[in-house]
């Protein structure tokens, strides 16, 4: 059964600093959705962890559809504004793609909480994300920094000619996104903790070369 939305006098609730009122939303947003799914979680659990109402909730995303589609959004924009920081382009071309790798392995073994949210979305076939007016233009950035990288690889003879960008962060995420998803499951079947930190430092760094040994020419 769906939230359905409040609209009237939810101006009079609002707080004075809506952007900051906001990203608090979307942090315990985040939180809850990962955790319990669209279907679990719950407007009111939502508000009482935060500094804003139900009203207020409401107010700023429309319904609890609305509420779960901003927080993917905002799990997406979290990652691709970090990725901006890493300055990419300055990097030699190898070094730029070890890096981005590494980043990658690292950014969602800490934030399990995106890794979940992208499982349960493709638990609903991608049905809310394709409603997102600015899921691609959010993630235009990250097949550009790859085109980029490899064309200059390419240049310098260090990587070998006609791969596709998409097809290269398919396989970043695909390594990267294991080794969170299957945690659990992994760990306990093979009674090896992919979590502890030297084995994660040896999983990480044979990630980063399978890459480049793709890569490189």
């Amino acid at each position: 059964m769906h939230d359905t939305a409040i609209t009237s006098g939810a101006g009079s609730g609002r707080a004075n600093d809506p952007v900051a009122t906001r990203r608090n939303i979307l942090e315990v947003a985040i939180r809850e959705f990962a955790k319990k799914g669209l279907a679990g979680a719950r407007i009111d659990e939502i508000a009482e962890q935060t500094s804003a109402s139900k009203r207020m909730i409401y107010y700023y995303f429309k319904s609890k559809q609305g509420l779960y589609l901003a927080a993917l959004e905002e799990s997406y924009r979290n990652i691709r504004d970090i990725e901006s920081t890493l300055h990419l382009e300055s990097l030699p071309p190898d070094q730029a793609m070890r890096t981005l790798v590494g980043f990658t392995f690292d950014y969602q073994s800490q934030n399990t909480d995106f890794v979940r949210l992208v499982m349960n979305e493709n638990m609903h076939n991608g049905h809310y994300l394709a409603q997102s007016a600015t899921i691609k233009d959010l993630n235009i950035p990250a097949i550009a920094g790859i085109r980029g990288i490899y064309a200059r690889g390419c240049e310098q003879g260090l990587f070998r000619k006609n791969l596709d960008p998409i097809d290269i962060h398919a396989s970043i995420s695909a390594l990267c996104f294991f080794n969170v998803a299957n945690q659990h499951t992994f760990s306990l079947i093979f009674r090896r903790n992919v979590m502890d930190p030297e084995i994660y430092a040896q999983r990480r760094a044979n990630v980063i070369d399978m890459v480049l040994r793709y890569m490189l020419a």
